[in-house]
């Protein structure tokens, strides 16, 4: 097919502006794909490849040669921030079309969505929470405003693959097309997708279609990737050389089996062994040799003058000397870390006397200063630097971006691909710096807490892509109860009375609730009625009760990610931000980048007064745990027990020398041999290389089946890469109780403590105790990946 010939008039013209020689490989699968086909259809190619224009140039080519009768796009996206980026793409050729382009979140007008209301047509980008608010409030509405829907695009698809975020995506799109009497093609977009044939099916639920996946050839990339390590005092590491651990030189400290390998590796420890870095690079594509000849930052690229103030944080001083005079962004793995960072930034700025040149980025700043950082970002000719979490992650256009900072491993290969993705934009290579930050070890450290875990991950979920193409798969076998009972509440909000019987069948046959048992739906509905959600009617129907029509009626209710309780931060008339637990009135607070003082908490009304103060105090937003696959912890394993010598071409000299001593450390523990370690007297250490959910699983079989026969106690986790505790037994008494334990583990409940009720998902605690602790044991705990790790633990047993 000529895609570019089949491609309306409006959109060629478009394509001759942009100066475009060619259409790009996704360009044309997508056109074969769409024009071709009457399928669903998944787009995975590399990030600023050009999905969306792939995607939507054949949609608005059908949608001008056959206009339809209401809206007939919906663009579906994680963020609002993404929504409005497309949003301002899409209007350039979309007025040329004369194919209106709406936008629907909470940062929108009233009056733009009126307008929609009255005019429905054309495309219509919205967040799954705005829609599912469109559909609780206007349900009436919605055949006027989708009945001759024909697309549905979602994009950033991975997003939301891995939760009941996706999950609720799902079932908004199939009740909406249910009221709509429509059955939409669905156009998936996605960088990062790890297994295209279960996101494949997770795309298609419901449909009763099939889903094209055109095999987009990639063209060769070009990384420039670099991975530095700082202890945050001190000597670095590559000023330390080779050591002895401590715990090594302790003949008390270490049992017998470990003592023939100190013997054979303490020439190598004592001598002055100096690190060599191979300079020709073992990876293929997508990594070329750069001019350098390591592809990463060298400090004398920079002038001379450009130097963090004196006693500066050694990594956070890094980055301030490697962004002056470039568009850069600063990635943190949470809220907390990003506001800490970013003061300490802004603190250089004031020592050094010149301007602040850092913004900052996440989701609990009000709706200006994120915008006004985005704003910033897209100015070609911007120098700023914006320090960010994952808002900045997907797949907003901040054009000439030159470089990404990563502090520490992100959790996933997927985080690292989108961040890096935000770079190498107009042409240019993919560029990302990793900072990764530690504590020095201390001569009273445990074995296991010398281990620089965030290096070797970091580490790991680079080589994980390089050598395989490997991605987090979609988590799709859990039991949504949580999401269960919201769908139930929104359908019942929106719809009106009705039976039991017709509100099981709407619920239970959305495609998300496939492994929900009606027996399952019998006991939700009776605990819902007796806690007032629902209420009977007099006819034997079901309506929102009282109770529930307090939570349904919040704007809270849209969402089915956790959230903390918020409290609006102002500073005279502006809005600065949310945060969680305010502190008293005189107490300072960290947001948006500066320090603050309390001078008044309105607890009624959840807002928080306060001025602008100097100063650096810490910042809290609420827990976010980190969900890391078993496969990146086996591949950190494998880098640990590489020879000390081994080296990657994107590690600079501080971490070539901290990977060194780690491997170093890891030989004299004997991490090669056994996964339980002795630690000296009768304190142990286990290194399962389980990812966060099977080590948890694994943790409870040990504390609930294992722990009295073996006299464990004081368990503690580093989850998810080890445990310690005390034990009365020996290695092999362990051993074979745990595989033992293992074995004869027939239901997943006897894994939950007596009472337990873990409040897990947002919804959780609306549901009955049984089915939140049916979901957590049988759709949490990675029972499978658990056991498959100890069946391996047999060949440590002596048979008798």
């Amino acid at each position: 097919m000529d895609v570019f010939n089949r491609y309306a008039p409006f959109i060629q013209d478009t394509i001759y502006e942009h100066g475009w020689q060619s259409l790009r490989g996704v360009q044309v699968a997508a056109g074969e794909a769409i024009f071709g086909t009457d399928q669903n259809v998944l787009l995975s190619a590399s990030t600023a490849s050009g999905k969306t224009e792939a995607a939507f140039y054949p949609i608005l080519t059908l949608m001008a040669e056959d206009p339809p009768a209401s809206v007939g796009s919906l663009y579906i996206a994680p963020l609002k921030a993404l929504i409005n980026d497309q949003f301002d793409r899409l209007n350039e050729v979309c007025t040329r079309g004369d194919i209106p382009v709406w936008h629907w979140h909470g940062d929108v007008s009233q009056s733009h969505k009126r307008k929609l209301m009255k005019h429905p047509s054309g495309i219509l980008q919205i967040t799954p929470e705005s829609l599912e608010a469109m559909l609780l409030h206007r349900h009436a509405a919605i055949p006027a405003l989708f009945g001759d829907l024909r697309f549905i695009v979602i994009d950033e698809l991975h997003a939301l693959m891995r939760g009941d975020r996706g999950g609720q995506t799902l079932c908004l799109i199939e009740r909406l097309s249910r009221m709509a009497g429509v059955n939409p093609r669905r156009i998936g977009l996605s960088a990062t997708i790890g297994d295209p044939k279960q996101a494949a099916e997770f795309l298609s639920a419901g449909t009763g279609k099939g889903t094209v996946v055109p095999n987009i050839g990639a063209s060769g990339q070009t990384w420039r990737l670099s991975m530095e390590h700082f202890f945050n005092s001190g000597p670095q590491a590559s000023q330390r050389g080779l050591r002895m651990p401590a715990f090594a030189r302790n003949p008390h400290a270490v049992d017998g089996e470990t003592r023939p390998l100190l013997e054979q590796t303490e020439a190598t420890l004592t001598g002055e062994t100096q690190l060599k870095s191979s300079m020709e690079s073992p990876f293929e594509s997508p990594f070329e040799r750069q001019d350098k000849p390591l592809t990463g930052p060298l400090a004398q690229s920079e002038p001379a003058s450009d130097t963090a103030p004196q006693a500066a944080d050694p990594g956070i001083g890094y980055i301030f000397e490697h962004t002056r005079g470039r568009k850069c962004l600063v990635f943190c793995n949470s809220r907390e870390e990003a506001e800490a960072v970013t003061t300490t930034l802004r603190q250089y700025c004031e020592v050094r006397h010149e301007a602040d040149r850092f913004l900052i980025h996440h989701g609990n700043l009000s709706a200006p200063i994120r915008q006004s950082a985005e704003e910033e970002m897209k100015d070609e000719n911007s120098c700023m630097t914006t320090v960010t979490t994952a808002t900045l992650e997907l797949g907003i256009d901040i054009g000439r971006l030159e470089r990404a900072f990563q502090i520490d491993a992100p959790f996933t290969v997927s985080s690292f691909l989108q961040r890096m993705g935000r770079t190498g934009r107009r042409d240019q290579p993919q560029e990302m710096w990793f900072v990764m930050r530690e504590d020095p070890p201390q001569s009273r450290d445990m074995a296991p807490d010398i281990i620089p875990w965030k290096l070797i991950q970091g580490i790991a979920l680079i080589q994980l892509y390089v050598e395989r193409r490997w991605v987090e798969p979609p988590r799709l076998d859990g039991l949504p109860y949580s999401l269960l009972y919201h769908q139930t509440m929104s359908t019942l909000a929106s719809g009106g009375e009705m039976t039991p019987a017709q509100l099981a069948s709407q619920v239970l046959s959305l495609a998300v609730f496939r492994h929900v048992t009606q027996d399952d739906y019998r006991i939700l509905l009776r605990h819902l009625i007796g806690i007032d959600h629902i209420e009977t009617t007099e006819r034997g129907g079901l309506i929102v009760g009282v109770a529930g029509e307090r939570i349904t009626s919040n704007f809270k209710f849209y969402a089915v990610f956790q959230e903390n309780e918020e409290y609006s931060v102002r500073s005279e008339s502006q809005e600065i931000g949310t945060l969680v637990a305010p502190p008293p009135a005189g107490e300072k607070i960290a947001i948006a980048g500066h320090a603050w003082v309390v001078d008044e908490v309105d607890r009624k009304r959840h807002i928080v007064y306060c001025t602008m103060v100097k100063g650096k105090v810490p910042a809290y937003f609420g827990d976010v745990p980190g969900d890391i696959n078993t496969v990146i912890l086996e591949r950190m394993r494998q880098v640990l027990l590489e020879p000390p010598e081994a080296t990657y071409p994107y590690l600079m000299r501080n971490a070539a020398a901290r990977l060194q001593q780690a491997r170093v450390d890891a030989a004299v523990m004997g991490l090669a041999d056994q996964p339980l370690r002795h630690l000296g007297g009768n304190m142990w250490a286990l290194f399962p290389w389980l990812g966060t959910y099977a080590f948890l699983a694994l943790k409870r079989l040990l504390l609930l089946r294992c722990a009295p026969g073996l006299g464990l106690k004081g368990l503690e986790a580093c989850s998810p890469y080890y445990m310690t505790f005390t034990m009365d037994a020996n290695a092999q008494a362990f051993y074979a109780a745990v595989t033992q334990a293992a074995r004869e583990l027939a239901d997943p409940l006897t894994l939950m403590y007596p009472d337990e009720i873990p409040d897990f998902n947002k919804y959780d605690r609306f549901l009955p105790p049984q089915l939140v602790r049916k979901g957590f044991a049988c759709g949490v705990l990675d029972l499978n990946g658990m056991r498959e790790r100890v069946r391996q633990w047999e060949r440590f047993v002596r048979k008798p």
